[in-house]
């Protein structure tokens, strides 16, 4: 695709809407809603890459509760004729057809690849990529076969989300004074990206999951950038058609 010179693309990843409790979340949805109204002018595209929610779970005829002015601007972003694009992360993994049904917005669960003006993007949430953590990608493998997610449906919803979200709060993620640094050519994501460009080139690899702002180069032009999260950064990144920056938002809330 090649981008109008008045266009760009956006990327964010790890909103985790729903934490610490229900005054800060709100706090957080208000504000992405701001920056969502600000990028809409010039957005030829926008990619979610992953852990929108700290916690989600589908079932038939129910979704958790809350989050209506964040669903509600995608709804009329994408209504508008914005292309969104969403990916699961390991806290919304049990996303299914909610996106795709009511705002149109198709949910990828494996890493995609995209093409703008000439440059290769690699987009995943990163969580279960690259070499070790093989605890998480088996535990990743049964949470996401069929039969588990039927099994667990059969467990009233409030109580199933109350499990779900009780879970989703458990390690560092939260707090990013506990939240490793960034560990250069030891970063799983890092050595991923290294195995990758062995085969193909490819221009940016674009994660979250880290909740750490990294914009690292990697040599002959390619880039991993890591969207940081919007906890602690309000970072996300931009592509104006000639180059990937990372930004920070200043909300007016």
């Amino acid at each position: 695709m090649q981008l109008p010179s008045d266009k760009k693309i956006y990327f964010a990843s790890d909103f985790h809407l729903g934490i610490p409790d229900k005054k800060s979340s709100l706090e957080r949805e208000r504000r992405l809603c701001n920056w969502l109204d600000e990028i809409r002018h010039d957005a030829a595209a926008l990619y979610l890459v992953g852990d929108i929610f700290d916690a989600w779970f589908e079932y038939k005829n129910v979704v958790p509760k809350g989050f209506t002015r964040f669903l509600g601007k995608l709804a009329t972003l994408s209504d508008s004729g914005l292309c969104i694009e969403a990916f699961t992360g390991n806290h919304d993994l049990w996303m299914r057809g909610y996106f795709q049904e009511e705002l149109n917005i198709p949910v990828h669960h494996h890493p995609i690849m995209r093409s703008y003006n000439g440059k290769k993007f690699l987009i995943a949430h990163g969580d279960g990529l690259g070499p070790g953590d093989r605890g998480y990608k088996l535990l990743k493998k049964v949470l996401r076969n069929p039969f588990s997610q039927w099994l667990y449906r059969r467990i009233h919803p409030d109580t199933g989300v109350g499990i779900a979200s009780s879970l989703s709060r458990m390690g560092p993620k939260h707090d990013v004074q506990k939240e490793d640094g960034f560990l250069g050519e030891q970063e799983w994501l890092v050595q991923y990206a290294r195995e990758r460009l062995k085969s193909e080139a490819i221009d940016y690899f674009i994660f979250g999951h880290r909740h750490i702002a990294i914009d690292y180069p990697l040599g002959n032009g390619s880039k991993y950038i890591n969207l940081g999260d919007w906890i602690a950064y309000n970072s996300y990144a931009e592509f104006d058609g000639h180059d990937l920056h990372l930004k920070y938002y200043a909300s007016p809330v």
